[in-house]
């Protein structure tokens, strides 16, 4: 007797229709968790992946968070490997290449949304406080995007005279400041305000403009120039 034909899983038809519906309809067309179904067909090529893009949902909230969790969070959820990190991974880094290049070719002043977006999606969903800076040229393009510090959850510690000493270093002439506060809550603290206010007066002294202290949130943002604060 010859042998029988391989039956499909059922998944399959269910992977082509969902491929269908992005081409078709882009991402507002899917749930969040169907476009994470689709990041998860490569890493998981015989596995119904639905139900995992389910669970890690359900774990971490959205997909920019699923997208943004660490990796040993991630791999906590039942059924996530080192190849769906990767993956994830993969689509965060791409997509923060892309904003990075809307801001990086242009004045930033003049492209202050993109900007914003790009803090965001850079620091916003972190779990621990990290303080940014955008090192600036005289024609307000960017000469460097580094992490100055990491911190806890609620702390991150600033040294001013090393945010001085690194922007004389690239010869930058002003400086974008960016911090997250995990809670989500995105007001300034009077710590905030009272360490921008050092930084600014040590600045001044060099000639060293500070545009902005932003801080970023999984919700959104706060400008200190836009409060008054600057």
């Amino acid at each position: 007797m010859g042998a029988q034909p391989t039956e499909k899983p059922h998944f399959h038809g269910h992977r082509d229709r969902l491929r269908g519906r992005f081409s078709d309809q882009g991402a507002d067309g899917l749930a969040d968790y169907e476009l994470l179904e689709l990041i998860l067909f490569r890493a998981l090529p015989r596995r119904d992946t639905k139900p995992l893009a389910k669970a890690l949902i359900a774990a971490f909230g959205s997909f920019p968070e699923v997208l943004q969790a660490p990796e040993n969070r991630l791999l906590e959820v039942p059924g996530v490997g080192k190849g769906v990190v990767s993956e994830l991974k993969l689509v965060r880094a791409a997509a923060l290449a892309m904003l990075r290049g809307d801001i990086s070719e242009r004045p930033v002043l003049r492209s202050w949304q993109s900007v914003l977006d790009y803090c965001r999606a850079a620091s916003g969903f972190a779990e621990k406080e990290q303080f940014r800076i955008l090192f600036l040229d005289k024609a307000n393009c960017i000469i460097a995007d580094e992490v100055q510090q990491e911190g806890t959850v609620d702390h991150t510690p600033v040294y001013v005279r090393e945010i001085v000493k690194r922007a004389l270093e690239l010869s930058a002439t002003a400086v974008i400041l960016v911090h997250n506060h995990p809670s989500g809550d995105t007001t300034p603290s009077r710590a905030d305000i009272d360490m921008t206010k050092s930084i600014v007066e040590a600045a001044q002294k060099l000639g060293l403009v500070v545009h902005d202290h932003i801080i970023v949130g999984k919700q959104g943002h706060a400008s200190f120039r836009a409060l008054g604060l600057i």
